[in-house]
C-alpha cells in the first residue's frame, strides 16, 4: 500500500508540473497517468490496495475540494451576473438533466432508470477542471464568474439529484417512491442549511473573537469540514457535499481577517487531493469497463457535447439578458471532473446488484465524457475566448504602485515602448499628472477586494511597488505574489537597511529591483537633477559587454524587454542580456544626449537614421 500511495502522489504532482510547463489541462495528464498505472500496466489496483476505505476517502476529499471552491465564491461577483447565474443553477440543471436523460436513453440505448441517473451525474461541470482552465484562458470577469459559480454550485446539486434518482430506483418497487424522494430532498436541504451554514457562522464568530489561535485555524476548519460532511451524510445520504459547499460560501463571504492565508493553504491541499483523486479514480478502471465502450455510448457522448449542453444553456438563459457571446461560450464549455467520476463509481455497483444490468456502462460513459470534454474544452477555450473577444482587457499588464514623478516618467517610457502599464495610487492628486499624460490609472487601495475586480488581477503579470514606504511595498508584493509568482513582484532597495532592526526580511518582501541598490528617494532625487531614461538594443554587433562599458558607472539598469515583448524587471540576479533584448536604463543628464558612436545601437532613429537613445 505504501508504494501505491507514493506512486499516486508522485505521479499526480509530476502531471501537475507538466501541465504548468506545457500549458496543458492537468486533468488530462492525471487521467492518462492513472490509465497507465492502472488498467494498462497493472502497477496499481486501488480497489484491491485500499479496499472499502477508498470510497470513504474519496468522499472526504471531494468534500474538502467543494468547500475550497465555495470559499472562492464572492457575492459581490453576482452584481452583474446574478440573473444568468440563477438561471444556470436552477433551470439549467433541470434542462440539462431532462435532455441528458433523453440522450442517454434514445442515443445511448440505456434503460430509463439508468439514463435518468446518468443525466443527473452529468449535470455537474467540474470546478476542479473549470478553475485551472479559467486561469489559462484569462476570460473577462463577467464570463468567468458565470462558469465559476455554475461549476461550484452545480456540483453538489448534481450529486444530490443523482442520489434522489438513485433512491427512487431502489425504492420504486416498495411503495410511494416519490414521497420518499421528496422527503429526502427536504431533509438534505434542511441539514445543509443548519449544519453547513450554522457551523460556518459559528467558526467565523470564533475567529473574530480570538477563541481559536492562528496556528489552529486551518486545522480546525479542515476538521469542521469533515465533521459537517460526515454528520450531514449520516442524517441524509450524500447531503454532505451540499453542506460543505454552503459552509465554504458562508465563510468566504464573512470577510475574516485570516481567510486569505487559509484560502491559500486550502488551494495547496486541494491541488494534492485533486491529483490523488483523478489518478486513483482513473486507475480504478478495469479493462472490462474500457471494452464496454461501444458505438451507442460514443454517439451519446457526442450528443451530450454538441446538443445537450448548448441547448440546456440556451433554454435556461432565454430572457436573462446576457450577452449572446457569453451564452455561446458557456454552452460549449462544460468539462466534467472528480465529482462526476466519484459519483459514477459509487452508484454503479449498487445498481448492478439491484438488477440494473446496464448500470455497468455508467463508469465507462462518465470517464469517456470526462476525457472528451476536458480535451475539447481545455484546448478550445483559449481560441474561442479570443474569437468571441471575451478575454480580459489588458492581458499582460504591468502594475506600478505609487504615482511619484519618477514612476510616472517610467510608466510613460514603458507606454512609448508599447507596454500595457497601469499606475495605482490611493491619492487622487498624485495621479493627476499621469492621467494628463495619457497613462492608465487606478485610484484606490491596491490591497482591497475592489482592486482585484477593477484591475483584473489575473491579467497582471508583474508588479513594481514603488512608494516611499518600504513596509507598504512589502505588503503589496506579498499580496500579489501568490497570484502571479514571487519571481514577478519587485520593490526598490530599502533605504533603511543600514540598521538590521529596520530591515524588512528578504523572505517578507519583493525582489529588490534594478541593477544597483538605489532607493525610491534616490530615484526621485536623481530625476530632479535631470536624470532620464534611455533604451538600448542588444545585437550581435553591440553585445552585453559593450553595452555595460558604454554606461556611466552610476547608471541604473531598470528593465529589459525581450523579443517576446513582455517586460522583465532587472535585479542583481537577473539573467545575462541576449541578442534582441531592449534594455531600459536610468542615466545622468549627459548620458541622455544623442550619440554618434557607431557601436551604439538603439531601436529608434531620427532624421538621417543616426542611432539615438530615447530621452526622458
Amino acid at each position: 500500500m505504501t508504494l501505491t500511495l507514493v506512486s499516486i502522489l508522485v505521479l499526480g504532482i509530476f502531471c501537475q508540473w507538466l501541465a504548468w510547463r506545457f500549458r496543458l489541462p492537468a486533468i488530462v495528464l492525471l487521467a492518462a497517468g492513472g490509465l497507465i498505472l492502472g488498467p494498462l500496466s497493472g502497477w496499481i489496483s486501488p480497489l484491491d490496495d485500499f479496499g472499502d476505505g477508498l470510497k470513504a476517502v474519496t468522499s472526504l476529499f471531494v468534500a474538502i475540494i467543494l468547500f475550497e471552491g465555495g470559499l472562492n465564491l464572492q457575492f459581490h461577483e453576482l452584481r452583474e451576473t446574478a440573473k444568468v447565474t440563477r438561471r444556470l443553477t436552477s433551470l439549467g440543471v433541470i434542462f440539462a438533466w431532462l435532455l441528458g436523460t433523453a440522450a442517454a436513453h434514445w442515443v445511448g440505448q440505456l434503460s430509463w432508470g439508468v439514463s435518468a441517473l446518468l443525466g443527473a451525474i452529468l449535470v455537474v461541470t467540474g470546478p476542479t477542471v473549470i478553475m485551472p482552465l479559467l486561469k489559462h484562458a484569462k476570460l473577462n470577469r463577467r464570463t468567468a464568474s458565470y462558469l465559476k459559480w455554475e461549476g461550484i454550485i452545480n456540483d453538489p446539486i448534481g450529486v444530490l439529484l443523482a442520489v434522489l434518482v438513485y433512491q427512487y430506483l431502489l425504492y420504486s418497487g416498495e411503495g410511494p417512491a416519490i414521497g420518499h424522494v421528496l422527503t429526502s430532498l427536504g431533509l438534505a436541504i434542511s441539514v445543509s442549511l443548519v449544519l453547513g451554514g450554522g457551523i460556518a457562522y459559528g467558526l467565523g464568530v470564533s475567529f473574530r473573537q480570538g477563541w481559536i489561535p492562528e496556528y489552529l485555524k486551518a486545522p480546525v476548519i479542515i476538521a469542521s469540514v469533515l465533521a459537517v460532511y460526515a454528520l450531514a451524510d449520516l442524517v441524509q445520504h450524500e447531503s454532505g457535499l451540499l453542506a460543505t459547499t454552503l459552509m465554504g460560501i458562508v465563510m468566504g463571504n464573512m470577510r475574516l481577517r485570516s481567510l486569505d492565508e487559509m484560502r491559500r493553504f486550502k488551494e495547496y491541499l486541494t491541488l494534492i487531493l485533486v491529483s490523488f483523486l483523478f489518478v486513483v479514480l482513473t486507475a480504478s478502471l478495469t479493462m472490462e469497463s474500457i471494452r464496454a465502450i461501444h458505438p451507442p455510448l460514443i454517439f451519446m457522448v457526442l450528443a451530450f457535447l454538441f446538443v445537450v449542453r448548448p441547448l440546456a444553456v440556451y433554454l435556461a438563459t432565454i430572457g436573462a439578458g446576457g450577452d449572446w457571446r457569453d451564452r455561446l461560450l458557456i454552452g460549449w464549455i462544460a468539462p466534467r471532473g472528480v465529482v462526476a467520476a466519484a459519483s459514477a463509481g459509487a452508484f454503479s455497483p449498487a445498481l448492478i446488484d439491484a438488477g440494473f444490468s446496464d448500470a455497468q456502462y455508467l463508469v465507462p460513459a462518465v470517464f469517456m465524457l470526462i476525457f472528451v470534454t476536458v480535451l475539447a474544452h481545455g484546448f478550445s477555450l483559449g481560441p474561442l475566448t479570443r474569437l468571441l473577444k471575451l478575454g480580459s482587457p489588458g492581458k499582460g499588464r504591468i502594475l506600478i504602485v505609487g504615482a511619484s514623478p519618477w514612476a510616472i516618467e517610467l510608466a510613460l517610457e514603458l507606454k512609448n515602448l508599447k507596454q500595457d502599464v497601469i499606475i495605482a495610487d490611493s491619492e487622487w492628486a498624485r495621479l493627476q499628472t499621469a492621467r494628463q499624460r495619457g497613462i492608465e490609472t487606478w485610484f484606490g487601495e491596491v490591497l482591497s477586494d475592489m482592486a482585484e475586480e477593477a484591475m483584473a488581477l489575473d491579467n497582471i503579470y508583474t508588479v513594481l511597488a514603488a512608494t516611499g514606504n518600504n513596509h507598504y511595498n512589502s505588503m503589496v508584493c506579498n499580496h500579489y505574489a501568490p497570484h502571479i509568482g514571487r519571481h514577478r513582484v519587485f520593490q526598490p532597495h530599502d533605504s533603511g537597511s543600514e540598521r538590521e532592526k529596520h530591515q524588512v526580511p528578504e523572505t517578507r518582501r519583493g525582489i529588490t529591483a534594478f541593477s544597483s541598490n538605489v532607493s525610491y528617494a534616490e530615484m526621485w532625487t536623481r530625476l530632479i537633477r535631470g536624470w532620464g531614461f534611455r533604451k538600448t538594443s542588444i545585437t550581435e554587433s553591440f553585445d552585453e559587454s559593450q553595452f555595460l562599458s558604454s554606461l556611466p558607472d552610476e547608471a541604473v539598469q531598470l528593465a529589459l524587454i525581450p523579443e517576446s515583448g513582455k517586460l522583465e524587471w532587472l535585479s542583481k540576479s537577473s539573467r545575462r542580456l541576449q541578442n534582441g533584448d531592449t534594455v531600459i536604463s536610468f542615466v545622468p543628464p549627459d548620458a541622455k544626449k544623442v550619440t554618434t558612436k557607431p557601436e551604439v545601437v538603439t531601436s529608434t532613429k531620427r532624421d538621417g537614421g543616426t542611432p539615438v537613445d530615447l530621452p526622458a
